[in-house]
């Protein structure tokens, strides 16, 4: 369920906007779940940080949606922020409260559903998801999104993630199948990256948060691709 806050004083733009998040919910097969507050201090009053996104009028009697986000954003540093106006110089202004976007009044279905889109992207991103592996005296559960990378040594599998080491038995290709969260990738026949703490390139190898990973000849080039791709997705 995607929860999303609605604010805005124009009933006309409320129900045109109600009206393209139920089409894109149809089209994207997305459960979303609509609040709507006619004026910034509505959501502030009270804000107990329940919504994924937030799309919010800028101009409006009360409080304007500038002043609204810094207040949310003392509160929430992640809600995903998107500015709607007919003023695009407040764009610059969004980026002091960490706005993701803006879209202009009038309101195009195409353009609205762009910005939505890399919202999703982006909530994707930070969701959180677990994998539990053996290990010796026992099990222990990772978060994927602090795993570095996983290599291949022998017959293990050692899990280098940010809060240490981690050796197991199996396969790489078991491995990657449950890491399938997007920004992994099989660089060469004995790594798998999170390309979230890829540095930059030495040679033949990446850095990965400090460590050297070598990358194999025949995959440099789709790993370059996939990474410019990830690192576009996600706003890097």
């Amino acid at each position: 369920m995607i929860r999303i806050a609605l604010v805005e004083d124009d009933k006309k733009y409320v129900s045109e906007l109600k009206e393209y998040l139920l089409r894109y919910e149809k089209e994207k097969k997305e459960k979303i779940a609509v609040s709507v507050f006619s004026d910034g201090e509505d959501i502030v009053t009270d804000y107990t940080a329940d919504f994924d996104i937030i799309l919010m009028d800028i101009e409006m009697t009360f409080m304007d949606g500038m002043t609204a986000a810094k207040n949310i954003r003392h509160k929430d540093e992640e809600v995903i922020i998107i500015f709607i106006t007919n003023m695009p110089q407040y764009a610059i202004e969004g980026y002091k409260v960490d706005a993701l976007d803006y879209v202009l009044k009038p309101l195009s279905y195409f353009a609205f559903t762009q910005r939505i889109d890399r919202a999703l992207t982006r909530l994707k991103r930070r969701e959180k998801k677990y994998i539990t592996i053996p290990v010796k005296g026992g099990r222990v559960k990772l978060d994927t999104s602090r795993i570095m990378f996983v290599e291949v040594a022998d017959h293990d599998l050692i899990y280098q993630t940010v809060d240490g080491e981690y050796m197991t038995k199996g396969t790489m290709k078991d491995t990657q199948e449950s890491l399938d969260v997007g920004n992994f990738y099989r660089c060469s026949r004995c790594y798998l990256v999170n390309m979230e703490y890829v540095d930059g390139f030495q040679g033949s190898d990446i850095m990965v948060n400090g460590w050297k990973v070598q990358v194999s000849r025949s995959r440099r080039k789709p790993f370059l691709d996939a990474l410019n791709n990830y690192m576009n997705e996600a706003g890097k």
